[in-house]
């Protein structure tokens, strides 16, 4: 089936690639479900480039729209119910009742997160909500990477949302339904941010997307899409060591902030998020906060932790290191949008900015792990390396690199070399190109035939 067009303007040079892939997607919906029109809805992974752990926190951040993308084909049922299948053998087909509120399948299931997607999509349409029949298909190459801290768990839920959303005949404006989708993931456990879901939906080719994670109100954000320096490329190398995005450790980080909220709040009465607290000097702030908390006191305190799924028995929060990341990181983002936005583009100060970040999401937010440390340190060995830092969740996943693009073959060899001595891996290393925003793929006279 020819969507060449619609793929070029999406991919570029890589339109040949996504064609095979696109094709070979729809030939499986079509021995699932039988023949019959279909249509394809995309949304992409992401890298940060700086800003970690900032947005939940209502902070500064500066994702950028990857090139590799979760694939959604989707068939509007007459009923409620919402088949899933899966290119990938290893994520089962499930299949559920839409409406306003879905039963959860098992904790770490891959369906929460579209159910997650239904239900919200469920709330927002006033009439009686459809089902589809859907394949997903995000497989690498070309798909987003899973596990690795580039988001594919988002991009998930934002093309399923999307996908119900269009099925059902709902077109929201993307700040709003990026709203919705940050809260429809946290019906998976994890009481994340916004940022996934905005540069997901709001992603410029070619640019990096600067977002306040404050409201300025309803619906209310403050964005800008910033170019990045055409000589610069953008390098993920992947780990292969995968978190679960659900973990403990995770909303561990989120309660430590909440707690360092708390604790600041006796002498800054109207302060709900560490944002609040930005424009003022980390000496002062640092020492109204205690080095560690536990939860148990945090919540006497006042911290709001109510929504967020603690372990049990007793833990500890790492309060004033977890709070001077945030306070520093946002700092970093805002110098970094100041460097990019000036004539001459300053990547080498953006790259020195993200060795910093680094640093700070090891040894203050404690989200690294001796394989990043391994990949960084090989990264910023290679000459024409600017700047290397972990990115993602962190505990595995990958790191994001600035390299000159004459450096870009070194960069593999040596870092592919250097990684596997150390670890006995061999990491997955790619040129990322600044996508853009998730989708329907704009082709009416796409449809399956009979095979």
């Amino acid at each position: 089936m020819d969507t060449s067009g619609a793929l070029e303007r999406i991919y570029g040079d890589a339109a040949q690639a996504q064609q095979a892939r696109y094709s070979a997607a729809i030939e499986t919906f079509a021995h699932t479900y039988g023949p019959g029109p279909v249509r394809v809805f995309r949304a992409p992974g992401r890298v940060n480039l700086i800003g970690e752990h900032t947005d939940y926190n209502h902070g500064y951040v500066l994702p950028v729209a990857l090139d590799r993308d979760v694939l959604l084909l989707a068939r509007p049922r007459p009923d409620q119910t919402v088949r899933l299948h899966n290119v990938e053998p290893r994520f089962e087909p499930r299949a559920f009742a839409i409406g306003p509120a879905i039963p959860s399948a098992p904790r770490g299931d891959w369906s929460n997160y579209v159910r997650g997607a239904a239900q919200m999509v469920a709330r927002q349409v006033d009439e009686r909500v459809h089902g589809m029949d859907a394949l997903i298909a995000g497989t690498p190459p070309h798909g987003v990477p899973r596990g690795a801290g580039v988001s594919s768990s988002s991009a998930l839920t934002v093309v399923a949302a999307l996908a119900l959303a269009h099925l059902n005949g709902w077109q929201p404006e993307p700040i709003q339904f990026a709203r919705l989708c940050s809260e429809a993931e946290w019906y998976v456990g994890t009481r994340g941010g916004i940022m996934d879901q905005f540069i997901a939906l709001l992603a410029r080719p070619g640019h990096a997307l600067f977002l306040d994670c404050r409201p300025q109100g309803p619906d209310q954000y403050t964005i800008a899409h910033v170019p990045l320096p055409p000589e610069i490329r953008v390098l993920v190398a992947e780990s292969g060591v995968h978190h679960a995005n659900v973990r403990g450790e995770f909303n561990l980080r989120v309660a430590a902030c909440r707690a360092g909220v708390a604790c600041l709040r006796a002498h800054f009465p109207r302060i709900t998020h560490l944002r609040d607290v930005q424009d003022v000097d980390w000496a002062e702030l640092a020492p109204l906060l205690p080095e560690r908390l536990a939860v148990a006191s945090a919540r006497d305190q006042g911290a709001d932790l109510d929504d967020v799924p603690l372990p049990s028995g007793e833990v500890e929060l790492r309060v004033h290191a977890c709070c001077r990341h945030v306070h520093s990181e946002n700092e970093r983002v805002l110098a970094t949008v100041a460097a990019l936005k000036t004539t001459a583009r300053n990547a080498a100060t953006v790259g020195h900015l993200m060795n910093q970040a680094h640093a700070s999401a090891r040894d203050d937010y404690d989200v690294s792990c001796p394989e990043l440390e391994t990949l960084v340190e090989a990264a910023r060995a290679v000459e024409g390396t600017l700047g290397a830092r972990l990115t993602g969740a962190g505990w595995g996943g990958c790191i994001v690199a600035l390299v000159h693009q004459d450096a870009v073959p070194e960069f593999e060899t040596q870092i592919s070399r250097r990684y596997h001595q150390a670890t006995g891996r061999n990491p997955h290393i790619f040129a990322c190109s600044a996508g853009g925003a998730a989708a329907e793929i704009p082709n009416p006279k796409l449809q399956i035939s009979n095979l």
